[in-house]
């Protein structure tokens, strides 16, 4: 059962996967990602229906358009493919971890795992975005960030609520907060290395983060800055940047972030183990 409901979950991600590559092309551009149509950029042609199939149309077609046959770019379909697993990956963590040792105890109790795990893969899914987002264009935009506050709210409050947590609510707003103040206090000290958007966004990956404990916060917010400045190095080191290029930092958090998510407890658990600390 558990295996049909990752691949369920991961065909999904697919066809998320396929909207995610409308929302990284139109957000940027303040277009709508409702209407019009998508169509080719080149010739103006509508995409049919039978041509919307994510991964699948991209390989009979042969990569290009079926009217005015422009290449069309290979990210399209690995943002489809790659949010297919990410989803599946997401789906299997939270079957194998997050569920309470007697799920189907009751409704209330299936309704609340059911929501953390939308929760989730809802943050998958704009992490996907917004890192595509900030690698193209250096923003991370508040269309996206800012609605993540409500849905991870709503989400995973009615979640605790639901499964009697309480202590991962408070874990959830400690972490939006914390992290929040943490980022803006750098921006002031830094205004140069980094922007409000970084600030927000770390509000709202500590929302996320608290929810799975305090674990998680401790290392998704140190694993941003040490793969973050691991790949600056490497960039100096090969000489493609200087110490004033700049280096969008909002995927190294959403990086970051999920480390934090997937295996903090483990990291944290394995790191005090060193010192003898259980």
């Amino acid at each position: 059962m558990d295996s049909l409901a990752i691949i369920g979950v991961g065909v999904f991600g697919l066809l998320i996967g396929s909207f995610l590559n409308v929302v990284v092309y139109r957000v940027p551009a303040k277009r709508s990602i409702v209407s019009p149509p998508s169509s080719c950029p080149r010739c103006g042609a509508a995409i049919r229906w039978y041509d919307n199939f994510p991964v699948v149309s991209w390989l009979v077609l042969r990569g290009r358009c079926r009217d005015c046959h422009a290449p069309i770019s290979v990210r399209y379909p690995l943002v489809e493919f790659g949010t297919g697993v990410f989803f599946a990956i997401v789906t299997a963590w939270f079957l194998l971890t997050q569920l309470p040792d007697e799920p189907w105890s009751g409704v209330a109790a299936t309704f609340a795992s059911g929501l953390a795990l939308v929760a989730y893969l809802y943050l998958a899914a704009i992490t996907v975005a917004l890192a595509l987002i900030d690698l193209d264009t250096r923003t991370l935009p508040n269309r996206i960030v800012l609605p993540g506050y409500l849905v991870g709210a709503v989400l995973l409050g009615v979640s605790g609520l639901l499964a009697g947590d309480l202590t991962a609510l408070l874990g959830a707003a400690i972490g939006a907060a914390a992290l929040f103040t943490f980022y803006f206090l750098l921006v002031l000290a830094y205004p140069r290395g980094m922007g409000m958007g970084d600030v927000k966004l770390a509000g709202l990956l500590g929302l996320f983060l608290g929810f799975i404990g305090w674990q998680a916060i401790v290392v998704g917010a140190f694993a941003a800055f040490l793969l973050g400045g691991i790949f600056s190095l490497i960039l100096l080191a090969l000489r493609k940047a200087s110490g004033k290029t700049a280096v969008p930092f909002g995927p190294w958090m959403l990086l970051g972030a999920w480390l934090g998510i997937l295996f903090g407890r483990d990291i944290m658990s394995t790191y005090l183990g060193l010192f003898g600390i259980s």
